[in-house]
Protein backbone atom coordinates (compact mmCIF):
# COMPACT_ATOMS: atom_id res chain seq x y z
CA UNK A 1 0.00 0.00 0.00
CA UNK A 2 1.84 3.35 -1.26
CA UNK A 3 1.93 6.04 1.45
CA UNK A 4 -1.22 8.49 -0.43
CA UNK A 5 -3.38 5.71 -0.09
CA UNK A 6 -2.62 5.75 3.81
CA UNK A 7 -2.98 8.95 3.98
CA UNK A 8 -6.50 8.53 2.56
CA UNK A 9 -7.37 6.07 4.75
CA UNK A 10 -6.61 7.53 8.05
CA UNK A 11 -8.18 10.68 6.92
CA UNK A 12 -11.71 9.11 6.32
CA UNK A 13 -11.30 7.30 9.92
CA UNK A 14 -10.80 10.85 11.30
CA UNK A 15 -13.81 11.83 9.71
CA UNK A 16 -16.04 10.44 11.29
CA UNK A 17 -18.55 11.46 13.98
CA UNK A 18 -18.22 10.05 17.33
CA UNK A 19 -21.28 8.71 17.27
CA UNK A 20 -20.30 6.70 14.30
CA UNK A 21 -16.83 5.25 15.72
CA UNK A 22 -19.18 4.51 18.93
CA UNK A 23 -21.25 2.43 17.19
CA UNK A 24 -18.91 0.93 14.73
CA UNK A 25 -15.84 0.01 16.67
CA UNK A 26 -15.26 -3.23 15.18
CA UNK A 27 -15.23 -1.59 11.83
CA UNK A 28 -12.75 0.60 12.78
CA UNK A 29 -10.88 -2.35 13.80
CA UNK A 30 -11.16 -3.39 10.14
CA UNK A 31 -9.78 0.39 9.05
CA UNK A 32 -6.70 0.33 11.83
CA UNK A 33 -5.72 -3.02 10.45
CA UNK A 34 -5.88 -1.68 6.99
CA UNK A 35 -2.99 0.77 8.01
CA UNK A 36 -0.62 -1.41 9.33
CA UNK A 37 2.72 -1.85 7.91
CA UNK A 38 3.30 -4.05 4.63
CA UNK A 39 3.68 -7.49 5.18
CA UNK A 40 7.02 -8.00 6.25
CA UNK A 41 9.63 -9.62 4.30
CA UNK A 42 11.70 -11.38 6.49
CA UNK A 43 10.34 -14.02 9.39
CA UNK A 44 11.08 -13.33 12.98
CA UNK A 45 10.02 -15.19 16.09
CA UNK A 46 9.71 -14.48 20.32
CA UNK A 47 10.05 -17.30 22.45
CA UNK A 48 8.54 -16.45 26.07
CA UNK A 49 9.54 -19.10 29.01
CA UNK A 50 8.07 -18.44 31.76
CA UNK A 51 9.97 -20.03 34.81
CA UNK A 52 6.98 -19.90 36.99
CA UNK A 53 6.84 -19.88 41.01
CA UNK A 54 9.85 -17.33 41.46
CA UNK A 55 13.14 -18.85 40.25
CA UNK A 56 16.13 -18.03 42.94
CA UNK A 57 18.21 -15.88 40.58
CA UNK A 58 20.77 -15.85 43.43
CA UNK A 59 22.36 -19.48 42.43
CA UNK A 60 21.87 -19.19 38.89
CA UNK A 61 24.17 -16.59 38.28
CA UNK A 62 26.96 -16.50 41.32
CA UNK A 63 30.04 -14.51 41.96
CA UNK A 64 32.78 -16.02 41.13
CA UNK A 65 35.98 -13.89 41.92
CA UNK A 66 33.89 -12.59 44.55
CA UNK A 67 32.43 -15.83 46.06
CA UNK A 68 34.20 -15.31 49.42
CA UNK A 69 34.53 -11.73 49.64
CA UNK A 70 32.13 -10.36 51.94
CA UNK A 71 30.65 -6.76 51.44
CA UNK A 72 30.60 -4.53 54.58
CA UNK A 73 31.21 -7.35 57.08
CA UNK A 74 31.40 -11.38 57.52
CA UNK A 75 27.68 -11.42 57.77
CA UNK A 76 27.28 -10.70 53.78
CA UNK A 77 28.49 -12.26 50.57
CA UNK A 78 27.38 -15.40 48.77
CA UNK A 79 29.22 -17.88 50.86
CA UNK A 80 28.80 -16.30 54.08
CA UNK A 81 24.86 -15.64 53.36
CA UNK A 82 24.23 -18.84 51.91
CA UNK A 83 26.57 -21.48 53.44
CA UNK A 84 27.89 -24.77 51.97
CA UNK A 85 26.06 -27.61 51.05
CA UNK A 86 25.59 -30.15 54.02
CA UNK A 87 26.59 -27.41 56.66
CA UNK A 88 23.92 -24.48 58.32
CA UNK A 89 22.10 -23.46 56.36
CA UNK A 90 23.20 -24.98 53.13
CA UNK A 91 21.78 -23.08 50.18
CA UNK A 92 25.26 -22.28 48.34
CA UNK A 93 26.93 -24.19 45.03
CA UNK A 94 30.30 -24.41 45.99
CA UNK A 95 32.78 -22.60 44.02
CA UNK A 96 34.58 -25.70 42.68
CA UNK A 97 31.14 -27.01 41.02
CA UNK A 98 30.48 -23.31 39.29
CA UNK A 99 30.57 -23.09 35.76
CA UNK A 100 33.20 -20.16 35.19
CA UNK A 101 31.86 -17.43 32.41
CA UNK A 102 33.56 -14.27 32.27
CA UNK A 103 31.39 -11.89 31.00
CA UNK A 104 32.95 -9.79 27.94
CA UNK A 105 31.75 -5.92 29.42
CA UNK A 106 32.78 -6.76 33.41
CA UNK A 107 36.56 -5.66 33.00
CA UNK A 108 37.42 -9.66 33.68
CA UNK A 109 35.60 -10.18 36.77
CA UNK A 110 34.28 -13.86 36.57
CA UNK A 111 31.17 -15.24 37.61
CA UNK A 112 29.14 -18.41 37.54
CA UNK A 113 26.16 -20.09 36.18
CA UNK A 114 24.84 -23.28 38.21
CA UNK A 115 26.38 -26.45 37.11
CA UNK A 116 22.99 -27.46 35.95
CA UNK A 117 22.41 -25.34 33.37
CA UNK A 118 25.19 -27.23 31.41
CA UNK A 119 24.52 -30.65 33.24
CA UNK A 120 27.07 -32.52 30.62
CA UNK A 121 30.13 -30.42 31.78
CA UNK A 122 30.20 -32.64 35.51
CA UNK A 123 28.67 -35.78 34.11
CA UNK A 124 29.75 -36.73 30.74
CA UNK A 125 26.71 -38.51 28.30
CA UNK A 126 24.40 -35.84 29.90
CA UNK A 127 21.78 -33.49 26.69
CA UNK A 128 24.01 -30.36 26.75
CA UNK A 129 23.15 -27.14 28.05
CA UNK A 130 23.69 -23.65 27.84
CA UNK A 131 27.82 -22.96 28.33
CA UNK A 132 28.11 -23.69 24.26
CA UNK A 133 25.69 -20.61 23.29
CA UNK A 134 27.28 -18.99 25.97
CA UNK A 135 30.86 -19.57 24.29
CA UNK A 136 29.73 -18.88 21.07
CA UNK A 137 28.25 -15.46 21.78
CA UNK A 138 24.87 -16.24 21.53
CA UNK A 139 23.19 -16.12 25.33
CA UNK A 140 22.86 -13.09 27.36
CA UNK A 141 22.08 -12.83 31.15
CA UNK A 142 19.86 -9.80 32.50
CA UNK A 143 20.64 -8.66 35.92
CA UNK A 144 18.43 -8.39 38.38
CA UNK A 145 15.36 -7.51 36.57
CA UNK A 146 11.70 -7.06 38.20
CA UNK A 147 8.06 -5.32 37.69
CA UNK A 148 8.85 -1.47 38.59
CA UNK A 149 6.43 1.59 38.76
CA UNK A 150 9.32 3.87 38.38
CA UNK A 151 13.31 3.96 39.62
CA UNK A 152 13.44 3.48 43.02
CA UNK A 153 16.25 3.77 45.77
CA UNK A 154 16.38 1.92 48.66
CA UNK A 155 15.24 5.49 50.35
CA UNK A 156 12.36 5.61 48.41
CA UNK A 157 11.15 1.67 48.97
CA UNK A 158 11.37 2.52 52.63
CA UNK A 159 9.59 6.28 52.55
CA UNK A 160 6.83 3.69 50.11
CA UNK A 161 7.72 5.12 47.59
CA UNK A 162 7.05 3.14 43.86
CA UNK A 163 5.65 0.35 45.48
CA UNK A 164 4.39 -1.96 42.35
CA UNK A 165 1.46 -3.22 43.15
CA UNK A 166 0.85 -6.47 45.62
CA UNK A 167 4.74 -6.95 45.99
CA UNK A 168 6.19 -10.29 46.82
CA UNK A 169 2.26 -11.60 45.88
CA UNK A 170 2.81 -14.45 43.11
CA UNK A 171 -0.51 -13.77 40.90
CA UNK A 172 0.46 -10.29 41.41
CA UNK A 173 4.03 -10.47 40.36
CA UNK A 174 2.38 -13.40 37.84
CA UNK A 175 0.02 -10.72 36.20
CA UNK A 176 3.18 -8.08 36.21
CA UNK A 177 5.67 -9.83 34.77
CA UNK A 178 3.19 -10.82 31.61
CA UNK A 179 0.98 -7.50 31.05
CA UNK A 180 4.31 -5.22 32.13
CA UNK A 181 1.67 -3.05 34.40
CA UNK A 182 3.18 -2.28 37.65
CA UNK A 183 0.49 -0.12 39.34
CA UNK A 184 -2.61 -2.10 39.23
CA UNK A 185 -3.92 -5.21 37.87
CA UNK A 186 -3.34 -5.45 34.15
CA UNK A 187 -5.79 -6.99 31.50
CA UNK A 188 -3.72 -7.46 28.53
CA UNK A 189 -0.20 -9.21 28.26
CA UNK A 190 2.81 -7.26 26.67
CA UNK A 191 2.99 -10.35 24.29
CA UNK A 192 -0.81 -9.64 23.21
CA UNK A 193 -0.52 -5.79 22.83
CA UNK A 194 2.70 -6.44 20.41
CA UNK A 195 0.74 -8.60 18.01
CA UNK A 196 -2.53 -5.87 17.94
CA UNK A 197 0.00 -3.57 17.01
CA UNK A 198 2.15 -5.88 14.56
CA UNK A 199 -0.40 -8.31 13.07
CA UNK A 200 -0.41 -6.21 9.54
CA UNK A 201 3.19 -7.72 9.37
CA UNK A 202 1.81 -11.37 8.90
CA UNK A 203 -0.82 -10.17 6.22
CA UNK A 204 -3.97 -12.43 5.94
CA UNK A 205 -2.72 -15.83 7.39
CA UNK A 206 -4.58 -18.63 8.76
CA UNK A 207 -2.74 -18.64 12.37
CA UNK A 208 -3.47 -16.53 15.69
CA UNK A 209 -0.23 -14.44 16.09
CA UNK A 210 0.22 -15.92 19.43
CA UNK A 211 0.38 -19.43 20.37
CA UNK A 212 0.50 -20.94 23.87
CA UNK A 213 1.52 -23.72 24.93
CA UNK A 214 0.78 -23.67 28.38
CA UNK A 215 -3.08 -23.27 28.07
CA UNK A 216 -4.27 -19.57 28.02
CA UNK A 217 -2.04 -17.16 29.06
CA UNK A 218 -2.37 -13.39 30.09
CA UNK A 219 0.99 -12.41 28.42
CA UNK A 220 -0.78 -13.87 25.30
CA UNK A 221 -3.90 -11.41 25.57
CA UNK A 222 -4.17 -8.66 23.28
CA UNK A 223 -6.80 -5.97 23.26
CA UNK A 224 -7.78 -7.26 19.20
CA UNK A 225 -5.64 -9.95 18.59
CA UNK A 226 -6.50 -13.70 19.33
CA UNK A 227 -4.59 -16.48 21.04
CA UNK A 228 -4.44 -19.86 19.92
CA UNK A 229 -3.79 -22.45 23.01
CA UNK A 230 -2.71 -25.76 21.78
CA UNK A 231 -1.16 -28.94 23.46
CA UNK A 232 2.70 -29.81 23.38
CA UNK A 233 4.60 -32.75 21.77
CA UNK A 234 4.35 -35.38 21.45
CA UNK A 235 1.11 -34.52 19.96
CA UNK A 236 0.96 -34.22 16.58
CA UNK A 237 0.00 -30.53 14.88
CA UNK A 238 -3.45 -32.65 13.38
CA UNK A 239 -4.56 -32.87 16.77
CA UNK A 240 -2.88 -29.86 18.94
CA UNK A 241 -6.78 -28.83 19.41
CA UNK A 242 -8.96 -31.33 20.40
CA UNK A 243 -11.66 -30.30 18.15
CA UNK A 244 -14.14 -32.87 18.09
CA UNK A 245 -17.33 -33.39 16.59
CA UNK A 246 -20.35 -35.85 17.84
CA UNK A 247 -23.35 -34.23 16.09
CA UNK A 248 -24.76 -35.46 12.94
CA UNK A 249 -22.97 -36.30 9.36
CA UNK A 250 -23.22 -33.78 7.11
CA UNK A 251 -24.69 -31.20 6.43
CA UNK A 252 -24.04 -30.69 10.05
CA UNK A 253 -20.28 -31.73 10.61
CA UNK A 254 -18.68 -27.96 10.93
CA UNK A 255 -14.88 -29.54 9.70
CA UNK A 256 -16.77 -30.22 5.91
CA UNK A 257 -16.76 -27.13 4.28
CA UNK A 258 -20.04 -25.36 3.15
CA UNK A 259 -21.32 -27.58 5.96
CA UNK A 260 -24.46 -25.85 7.25
CA UNK A 261 -23.12 -25.20 10.66
CA UNK A 262 -20.19 -23.01 8.53
CA UNK A 263 -22.87 -21.12 6.65
CA UNK A 264 -24.66 -20.62 10.44
CA UNK A 265 -21.62 -18.68 11.22
CA UNK A 266 -22.18 -16.35 8.91
CA UNK A 267 -25.36 -15.23 9.79
CA UNK A 268 -26.22 -12.59 12.31
CA UNK A 269 -22.74 -10.78 13.00
CA UNK A 270 -24.82 -7.53 13.68
CA UNK A 271 -24.00 -8.16 17.60
CA UNK A 272 -20.35 -7.53 18.95
CA UNK A 273 -20.55 -10.29 20.99
CA UNK A 274 -22.46 -12.90 18.43
CA UNK A 275 -19.27 -11.91 15.95
CA UNK A 276 -16.99 -12.62 18.45
CA UNK A 277 -18.07 -15.83 19.11
CA UNK A 278 -18.23 -16.21 15.46
CA UNK A 279 -15.21 -15.13 14.33
CA UNK A 280 -13.45 -17.29 17.28
CA UNK A 281 -14.79 -20.23 16.44
CA UNK A 282 -14.50 -19.81 12.68
CA UNK A 283 -10.68 -19.30 13.42
CA UNK A 284 -10.46 -22.50 15.09
CA UNK A 285 -11.70 -24.00 12.57
CA UNK A 286 -9.93 -22.78 9.74
CA UNK A 287 -6.69 -23.41 12.34
CA UNK A 288 -7.72 -27.10 12.63
CA UNK A 289 -7.89 -27.11 9.34
CA UNK A 290 -4.30 -25.90 8.38
CA UNK A 291 -2.59 -28.29 10.90
CA UNK A 292 -4.20 -30.74 10.21
CA UNK A 293 -2.47 -30.41 6.77
CA UNK A 294 0.74 -29.85 7.63
CA UNK A 295 0.39 -33.33 9.49
CA UNK A 296 3.73 -34.13 12.48
CA UNK A 297 7.08 -32.18 10.42
CA UNK A 298 10.09 -33.86 11.67
CA UNK A 299 12.75 -32.02 14.09
CA UNK A 300 15.77 -32.79 15.83
CA UNK A 301 15.75 -34.61 19.94
CA UNK A 302 14.20 -32.73 22.15
CA UNK A 303 14.28 -34.10 25.65
CA UNK A 304 10.77 -35.91 26.60
CA UNK A 305 10.18 -33.12 29.70
CA UNK A 306 7.70 -30.69 30.26
CA UNK A 307 9.65 -27.53 28.76
CA UNK A 308 11.27 -29.74 25.75
CA UNK A 309 7.44 -30.99 24.69
CA UNK A 310 6.68 -27.82 24.43
CA UNK A 311 9.73 -26.25 22.57
CA UNK A 312 9.48 -29.14 20.57
CA UNK A 313 5.92 -27.76 19.42
CA UNK A 314 6.66 -24.53 18.87
CA UNK A 315 9.77 -25.75 16.59
CA UNK A 316 7.40 -28.03 14.58
CA UNK A 317 5.31 -24.71 13.97
CA UNK A 318 8.16 -22.61 13.50
CA UNK A 319 9.06 -25.33 10.57
CA UNK A 320 5.64 -24.95 8.79
CA UNK A 321 5.59 -21.13 8.73
CA UNK A 322 5.91 -21.61 5.18
CA UNK A 323 3.64 -24.20 4.06
CA UNK A 324 0.36 -22.11 4.64
CA UNK A 325 -1.43 -19.97 1.86
CA UNK A 326 -0.08 -16.89 3.46
CA UNK A 327 3.75 -17.89 5.23
CA UNK A 328 4.11 -16.62 8.39
CA UNK A 329 6.06 -13.65 9.01
CA UNK A 330 5.42 -13.00 12.61
CA UNK A 331 4.65 -15.53 15.63
CA UNK A 332 5.23 -14.99 19.74
CA UNK A 333 4.76 -18.18 21.50
CA UNK A 334 4.60 -18.82 25.33
CA UNK A 335 5.24 -21.97 27.02
CA UNK A 336 5.73 -22.03 30.81
CA UNK A 337 7.40 -24.87 33.27
CA UNK A 338 6.74 -24.34 37.29
CA UNK A 339 7.83 -25.74 40.52
CA UNK A 340 10.33 -22.58 41.07
CA UNK A 341 8.44 -21.68 44.39
CA UNK A 342 11.52 -23.35 46.50
CA UNK A 343 10.52 -22.42 49.89
CA UNK A 344 12.19 -26.17 51.06
CA UNK A 345 14.31 -28.55 49.04
CA UNK A 346 15.54 -25.69 46.69
CA UNK A 347 18.41 -27.14 46.25
CA UNK A 348 20.26 -31.17 47.80
CA UNK A 349 23.54 -32.86 48.87
CA UNK A 350 25.11 -32.54 45.03
CA UNK A 351 24.14 -29.61 43.10
CA UNK A 352 25.68 -31.27 40.23
CA UNK A 353 23.45 -33.70 39.34
CA UNK A 354 21.38 -33.17 37.14
CA UNK A 355 18.59 -35.14 38.56
CA UNK A 356 15.56 -33.72 41.09
CA UNK A 357 15.00 -33.49 44.63
CA UNK A 358 16.25 -35.59 48.07
CA UNK A 359 20.25 -35.68 48.01
CA UNK A 360 20.36 -34.76 44.65
CA UNK A 361 20.40 -31.25 42.90
CA UNK A 362 17.21 -29.90 44.22
CA UNK A 363 14.01 -29.15 43.05
CA UNK A 364 15.97 -25.75 41.70
CA UNK A 365 18.76 -27.64 40.05
CA UNK A 366 16.45 -30.62 38.01
CA UNK A 367 14.47 -27.77 36.92
CA UNK A 368 17.57 -25.87 35.61
CA UNK A 369 18.24 -29.00 34.06
CA UNK A 370 14.97 -29.12 32.18
CA UNK A 371 15.75 -25.75 31.40
CA UNK A 372 18.71 -25.55 29.81
CA UNK A 373 18.89 -29.28 28.08
CA UNK A 374 15.33 -28.04 26.20
CA UNK A 375 16.72 -24.55 25.15
CA UNK A 376 19.64 -25.62 23.73
CA UNK A 377 17.46 -28.36 21.75
CA UNK A 378 15.48 -25.84 20.73
CA UNK A 379 18.75 -23.62 19.54
CA UNK A 380 20.08 -26.43 17.62
CA UNK A 381 16.93 -27.42 16.16
CA UNK A 382 16.72 -23.34 14.94
CA UNK A 383 20.08 -23.79 13.68
CA UNK A 384 18.97 -27.05 11.73
CA UNK A 385 16.36 -24.88 10.13
CA UNK A 386 18.51 -21.68 9.16
CA UNK A 387 16.80 -20.12 11.50
CA UNK A 388 18.98 -19.13 14.38
CA UNK A 389 19.01 -14.81 13.54
CA UNK A 390 15.44 -15.05 13.21
CA UNK A 391 14.14 -16.40 16.44
CA UNK A 392 14.74 -15.42 20.54
CA UNK A 393 14.38 -17.16 23.06
CA UNK A 394 14.15 -15.32 26.84
CA UNK A 395 13.16 -16.37 30.10
CA UNK A 396 10.82 -14.17 32.55
CA UNK A 397 9.49 -15.22 36.15
CA UNK A 398 7.68 -13.99 38.95
CA UNK A 399 10.02 -12.90 41.28
CA UNK A 400 13.72 -13.99 42.51
CA UNK A 401 14.16 -15.25 46.44
CA UNK A 402 16.16 -14.01 49.28
CA UNK A 403 19.62 -14.03 49.41
CA UNK A 404 19.01 -15.28 53.04
CA UNK A 405 18.00 -18.92 53.28
CA UNK A 406 15.04 -19.96 55.01
CA UNK A 407 15.38 -23.35 57.08
CA UNK A 408 18.95 -24.96 56.89
CA UNK A 409 20.45 -28.06 55.98
CA UNK A 410 20.44 -30.03 52.25
CA UNK A 411 17.32 -31.19 51.35
CA UNK A 412 14.95 -28.90 53.79
CA UNK A 413 16.57 -25.51 53.09
CA UNK A 414 14.56 -23.13 50.79
CA UNK A 415 14.12 -19.61 50.33
CA UNK A 416 11.26 -16.88 50.27
CA UNK A 417 9.41 -14.27 48.33
CA UNK A 418 12.37 -11.89 47.16
CA UNK A 419 12.28 -9.40 43.89
CA UNK A 420 14.69 -8.54 41.00
CA UNK A 421 15.85 -11.75 39.41
CA UNK A 422 18.12 -12.89 36.46
CA UNK A 423 17.07 -13.81 32.78
CA UNK A 424 18.31 -15.49 29.73
CA UNK A 425 18.54 -14.43 26.76
CA UNK A 426 19.20 -16.63 23.48
CA UNK A 427 19.45 -16.53 19.80
CA UNK A 428 21.42 -15.82 16.82
CA UNK A 429 20.40 -12.10 17.07
CA UNK A 430 22.10 -11.81 20.46
CA UNK A 431 24.83 -9.78 21.32
CA UNK A 432 25.68 -12.38 23.79
CA UNK A 433 28.41 -13.75 26.30
CA UNK A 434 27.93 -10.31 28.47
CA UNK A 435 25.60 -9.13 30.88
CA UNK A 436 23.25 -6.49 30.37
CA UNK A 437 20.94 -4.01 32.76
CA UNK A 438 20.48 -0.77 33.83
CA UNK A 439 21.80 1.18 37.53
CA UNK A 440 20.18 3.20 39.44
CA UNK A 441 21.34 7.20 40.02
CA UNK A 442 22.40 6.13 43.93
CA UNK A 443 24.22 2.68 42.63
CA UNK A 444 28.12 3.13 43.21
CA UNK A 445 27.51 -0.58 42.09
CA UNK A 446 28.14 -2.24 38.55
CA UNK A 447 27.11 -0.80 34.89
CA UNK A 448 25.29 -3.80 34.11
CA UNK A 449 22.64 -3.80 37.10
CA UNK A 450 24.24 -6.97 38.97
CA UNK A 451 23.12 -6.38 42.77
CA UNK A 452 25.60 -6.12 45.57
CA UNK A 453 25.00 -9.17 47.93
CA UNK A 454 25.16 -7.34 50.98
CA UNK A 455 21.86 -7.79 53.45
CA UNK A 456 20.63 -4.49 54.02
CA UNK A 457 22.63 -3.05 51.22
CA UNK A 458 21.76 -0.85 48.50
CA UNK A 459 19.52 -3.12 46.45
CA UNK A 460 18.03 -4.11 49.34
CA UNK A 461 14.53 -3.65 50.41
CA UNK A 462 13.74 -3.02 54.55
CA UNK A 463 13.40 -6.66 54.89
CA UNK A 464 17.55 -6.71 55.23
CA UNK A 465 17.12 -10.61 53.54
CA UNK A 466 18.31 -9.61 49.98
CA UNK A 467 15.21 -8.92 48.16
CA UNK A 468 16.88 -7.39 45.48
CA UNK A 469 15.02 -3.96 44.44
CA UNK A 470 15.18 -4.31 40.58
CA UNK A 471 17.68 -1.74 38.82
CA UNK A 472 15.69 -2.52 35.33
CA UNK A 473 12.68 -2.71 34.25
CA UNK A 474 9.92 -5.59 33.07
CA UNK A 475 9.35 -2.79 30.46
CA UNK A 476 13.10 -1.92 29.45
CA UNK A 477 13.29 -5.65 28.83
CA UNK A 478 9.81 -6.57 26.83
CA UNK A 479 10.40 -3.20 24.99
CA UNK A 480 14.21 -4.13 23.88
CA UNK A 481 12.36 -7.68 22.17
CA UNK A 482 9.64 -6.10 21.20
CA UNK A 483 11.59 -3.77 19.44
CA UNK A 484 13.45 -6.20 17.32
CA UNK A 485 10.50 -7.87 16.28
CA UNK A 486 9.33 -4.91 14.49
CA UNK A 487 7.15 -2.90 16.97
CA UNK A 488 7.33 0.54 15.58
CA UNK A 489 9.28 3.82 17.64
CA UNK A 490 5.73 5.24 17.59
CA UNK A 491 4.02 2.49 19.21
CA UNK A 492 6.21 1.45 22.05
CA UNK A 493 5.10 3.79 23.91
CA UNK A 494 1.30 2.78 23.50
CA UNK A 495 2.30 -0.61 24.17
CA UNK A 496 4.42 -0.12 27.08
CA UNK A 497 2.46 3.02 28.81
CA UNK A 498 5.32 3.21 31.72
CA UNK A 499 8.30 2.89 29.48
CA UNK A 500 8.91 6.96 29.41
CA UNK A 501 10.18 6.88 33.23
CA UNK A 502 13.40 4.63 33.07
CA UNK A 503 16.14 6.33 31.09
CA UNK A 504 17.23 3.52 28.53
CA UNK A 505 14.20 1.95 26.68
CA UNK A 506 16.83 -0.53 24.85
CA UNK A 507 19.26 -2.28 26.63
CA UNK A 508 21.03 -3.15 23.14
CA UNK A 509 21.42 -7.11 23.97
CA UNK A 510 19.98 -7.71 20.05
CA UNK A 511 21.55 -6.71 16.87
CA UNK A 512 18.58 -4.72 15.01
Amino acid sequence: MNESRRKFLRTSACGLTSAAMLASMDRLNLVNAMVQPDVAADYRALVCIFLSGGTDGNNMVIPFDDYNNPVGGTTNGYDNVRGVPGGPPGLAVLKTQLLQITPSNTSGVSYGFHPNLSPEAHNAGQAKGFMDIWNAGKLAVLCNVGSLVQPITRANYAAGIGHPYQLFSHSDQVNQQQSSIANTTGQTGWGGRIADKTNGLNGAVVLPMNISLAGTSLFSSGVNSRQLAIAAAPTSLANVLNLSWSGPTPPGNPFTAGSSFRTLLGFDQGTTLIKGSTDTTSSALSADAALNLAGNPSIGPFPNTSLGNQLAQIAKLIKIKDTFPVPMKRQIFFCSVGGFDTHTNETGSDPTNPGSGGAQSGTQGGLLTQVSQAMRAFYDEMVAQSLSNNVTTFTISDFSRTLQPSGSGASTVGTDHAWGTHAFIMGGAVLGGAFYGSQRPDHSGLLYGFPTLQLGGPDDTTSNRGQWIPTTSIDQYAATLASWYGLAGPDVATVFPSLSKFATSNLGFLTP
